[in-house]
């Protein structure tokens, strides 16, 4: 395909880019440093908090996360367990000796994601929730509180928990209302299962409900989609987001070879078109490439899952950071609990180790529930300079409202233009700027947010993309 100036387009599903750098370029640190350390001198006063709950009742074909099937022998028990070690181990380095006792620490946000956190029955996520309160101290009964679950695990005690606890949005991984392309995407499920948990969601009488779908499953046309798009919006969902199916490594459709070309890519291309035409005819206001959200709904709960925790494309439990006006992506710091989540301070990325491979997940989360010391980062990045530059620009840009380049020349004394000429330059060759956008406002045209998955790749920095090449898929 090409653009409005004969430059060729780029293949538009390179990518999604829900973080930077992605966790493909973390390695073992060397030095092993101390939490303590790491926070010291940092802002603690708009934190983001996140719990990884590693565990879903079935993994369905697309599905690259970092999860498990099932939690034998009371794992769940063990897994929160070390959930509370590791809580009390980054509240003393946050809080401890060290940390000059000036700033207190605060959550602006906080969100449970996975895998799937309904996987644990009531009494869990009650105990959940006491580990963000208690030893984390978030307060989630005045901060954005965003779960993820799924039809199966979205009964009414977990439900009810969740609504006393103080959770403001819920997030409900459907796909598809449609039986057979749910089975073609190895989810089993039924709509009139989803149709019933949509009910309980609810009655709950939580803020926000989010509904996924997706779009380019095998037999999957204008006709079905449009079918999914009417029985998600019959629920007038708060928020929508729209993802496009990926085959990735080591999921259950790569496995069984199914894989994408130049059709493929066209025909996700005019299904998403569709579906965004659709949205905003209904009056919902496009935030990203893939969420939609009613002008309505709770102001300032949802940022776009493309800056949260784990990989959430195509996922029913992927995590997104709920974002209040006084937390910004760009700049304000991540904690993250669980062995599959990851945390930023301004100089390093870290988690701990990464897999797809279900083998590989069961080993990652033995070895953390067996651990006692949490008190140092084990896996990560570190972020110099031009890596902050190049994260600020992907998480602004790939928003629907743009950037204010006075916000980034703030920061960082220099221009976008200054920075990345060739990126920009090029982008701009392709349409995929909007020239109408106000001085000062660095913002993508329609075209641009359609290639949101192009053009945010284009922006990794040569180190990133070669650790990424050189990442071996387990």
């Amino acid at each position: 395909m090409s653009s409005t100036t004969g430059v060729t387009a780029p293949r538009p599903y390179e990518s999604y880019v829900y973080a930077y750098p992605h966790k493909t370029a973390y390695r073992p640190l060397p030095d092993r440093p101390a939490l303590r350390e790491l926070w010291a001198g940092e802002r603690k006063d708009a934190l983001s908090l996140y719990l990884h709950i590693p565990f879903c009742e079935v993994r369905c074909g697309f599905c690259n996360l970092f999860t498990r099937i099932g939690a034998p022998d009371e794992l769940t028990t063990r897994y929160l367990d070390a959930l509370d070690r590791q809580a009390t181990a980054v509240r003393d380095a946050l809080t401890g000796p060290g940390q000059g006792g000036a700033e207190p620490v605060r959550f602006a946000a906080a969100a449970f994601g996975g895998g799937t956190p309904t996987f644990l029955d009531a009494g869990e996520l009650d105990r959940l929730c006491d580990i963000a309160e208690k030893r984390m101290g978030a307060d989630l009964r005045s901060v954005p509180l965003s779960v993820e679950t799924s039809p199966a695990t979205a009964t009414a005690d977990r439900l009810a928990v969740l609504a006393d606890r103080g959770t403001t949005r819920l997030s409900i991984g459907v796909q598809s209302f449609v039986d057979a392309e749910a089975r073609a995407a190895v989810r089993p499920q039924r709509r009139a299962e989803v149709e019933a948990a949509l009910g309980r969601i609810r009655d709950a009488r939580i803020p926000v409900l989010n509904i996924d779908l997706i779009y380019g499953i095998d037999g999957q046309t204008e006709r079905t989609w449009r079918q999914s798009l009417d029985a998600a919006l019959a629920w007038r969902p708060e928020e929508l987001y729209l993802y496009p199916l990926y085959i990735r490594p080591l999921t259950g459709l790569d496995r069984l070879g199914a894989g994408g070309d130049a059709a493929w890519d066209a025909q996700r291309l005019s299904l998403y078109r569709q579906g965004r035409d659709l949205l905003l005819a209904e009056g919902y206001e496009q935030v990203s490439m893939r969420m939609f959200r009613r002008p309505d709904s709770l102001s300032g709960t949802q940022a776009d899952g493309t800056w949260a925790n784990s990989a959430p494309a195509n996922s029913a439990s992927a995590d997104r950071s709920p974002r209040t006006d006084d937390y910004a992506c760009q700049t304000d710091g991540m904690i993250g609990l669980g062995c599959g989540a990851r945390s930023y301070t301004s100089g390093l990325h870290y988690s701990f180790d990464y897999a797809v491979d279900m083998r590989q997940i069961r080993t990652i989360i033995d070895t953390y529930t067996a651990t006692e010391d949490f008190s140092r980062a084990e896996v990560g990045r570190r972020i110099d300079a031009d890596e902050a530059r190049r994260r600020h620009l992907l998480q602004s840009l790939l928003q629907a409202q743009g950037m204010d380049m006075a916000g980034y020349r703030e920061r960082f004394g220099s221009a976008p233009a200054e920075d990345f000429p060739a990126e920009l330059d090029r982008f701009a060759d392709l349409g995929w700027l909007d020239t109408g956008a106000g001085p000062g406002l660095l913002r993508l045209s329609p075209e641009g947010l359609a290639y949101s998955d192009a053009l945010g790749p284009a922006l990794f920095s040569p180190a990133v993309r070669a650790a990424m090449a050189e990442y071996e898929v387990k």
